[in-house]
């Protein structure tokens, strides 16, 4: 199998390659207004440059905003078939006020290193409708922790338009493994996986005995010849998850415990928005760009768990029917699992919906059990991480 074509059928890399061309653009930045990104919009600017975010080639503008907040398509972008290509994340750019005009170009700048990363031609200014946008991107429950971010972090306006790339953001960790789109595919070029399945496994959570029993599990179910992404998300995630220095330093570790050859690793610079279903059909879109034909999807994939009355924010579900729906406007196939659980009396992992658990004793730590331990210098069994991992992860909170 080839890798796939990118979503929407280009692969867009929007930095400005011609150095005089790049020359120009430098030379107009000192008369032109400067906005600082946040840490979100860094991680969204990032994608939209290298291609993660193909089709996009900007923060979106008002049309497409409404069209993918109401029915998770672009109007700009059409597929074969006529309608707007999928995408049901929206893309935005926030400022504080609308002191700007249609037309005027606006430099984007590193809040870290105030370096200039792209130019913005405005095309659109719009108010947003921020209760519909909770309400149909993310159900509506004020703590979910990308409407209390809506409410309590992004501006009143949004501006959308095009983008002339000048830099990547910079990193300073974690180099080698920090991994374009089209890096990417030319390494699966370079290990000879171009024309085998690929499937990636997505993750903001240290990985442990289990995920790679899963993620084995699901390459071997794919054929002889396929093959493993690791693709972690090292942007913002949930907070209070474990910092990505740490988790990296894990990835790494179980990388080594995979058959010589079936897996490889990039970091994904993604801001996470949990959100659920549609966040597991944009992670997919994500994937596509990357170079992967197959996408392990989980139980309550994306989801931020539950409320503070105890009520799930999505079903565990939500995300595999949802991808099922599309299934057919995919270049990407979905590889739908549940959770795998420890047999101490066969010493393996098995899927638990095939276990009949009122007969054959299961073990399993939960994330919080799992902080417990950690913190109180409990024990962390071999059979549910590897010793070297658990060091790591004790060495995070001494």
């Amino acid at each position: 199998m080839p890798i796939p074509t990118p979503h929407g059928g280009q692969l867009n890399d929007l930095i400005i390659r011609d150095e005089s061309i790049k020359q120009d653009l430098l030379n107009k930045i000192a008369d032109l207004p400067k906005l600082k990104l946040t840490e979100r919009q860094l991680c969204d600017l990032e994608l939209i440059l290298n291609g993660g975010f193909s089709p996009l080639d900007g923060f979106l503008n008002e049309d497409d905003y409404n069209s993918v907040v109401e029915e998770m398509r672009l109007t700009g972008k059409k597929g074969k078939d006529g309608k707007g290509l999928l995408w049901p994340i929206p893309i935005t750019l926030d400022v504080r006020e609308n002191s700007y005009k249609v037309g005027d170009e606006v430099v984007l700048i590193d809040l870290r290193d105030d370096q200039p990363l792209a130019i913005l031609n405005i095309e659109s200014i719009y108010k947003p409708n921020k209760q519909n946008e909770a309400e149909k991107v993310f159900r509506g429950d004020l703590e979910h922790p990308s409407i209390k971010y809506l409410n309590e972090n992004v501006n009143d306006y949004y501006l959308g338009g095009s983008l002339k790339g000048i830099n990547y953001p910079k990193h300073h960790d974690y180099i080698e493994s920090r991994k374009t789109p089209t890096e990417l595919r030319k390494e699966f070029e370079s290990l000879g996986w171009s024309n085998k399945k690929i499937v990636a496994f997505q993750t903001r959570n240290p990985m442990h005995r289990a995920h790679r029993e899963l993620t084995v599990r699901a390459a071997n179910d794919l054929g002889e010849e396929a093959h493993l992404l690791i693709h972690p998300v090292v942007g913002l995630t949930k907070p209070g998850d474990i910092d990505h220095h740490t988790r990296v330093k894990v990835y790494l570790e179980i990388l080594k415990k995979y058959p010589k050859g079936l897996a490889t690793i990039s970091l994904l610079p993604l801001a996470m928005r949990m959100g659920g279903d549609r966040e597991a059909l944009w992670h997919a879109l994500i994937r596509t760009n990357y170079g992967v034909d197959h996408f392990i999807v989980g139980r309550d994939h994306a989801g931020p768990g539950k409320n503070s009355k105890g009520v799930d924010f999505y079903g565990p579900y939500d995300a595999q029917e949802l991808l099922k729906k599309y299934e057919d406007e995919l270049e990407i196939k979905i590889v739908p699992f549940r959770m795998v659980t420890y047999l101490p009396d066969e010493d393996r992992y098995a899927p638990i919906d095939e276990i009949d658990t009122s007969k054959v004793k299961t073990l399993n730590i939960s994330g919080t059990e799992l902080r417990h331990r950690l913190r109180t210098g409990g024990e962390i069994p071999e059979w549910f991480t590897y010793p070297e991992v658990a060091r790591i992860l004790r060495d995070s909170i001494a």
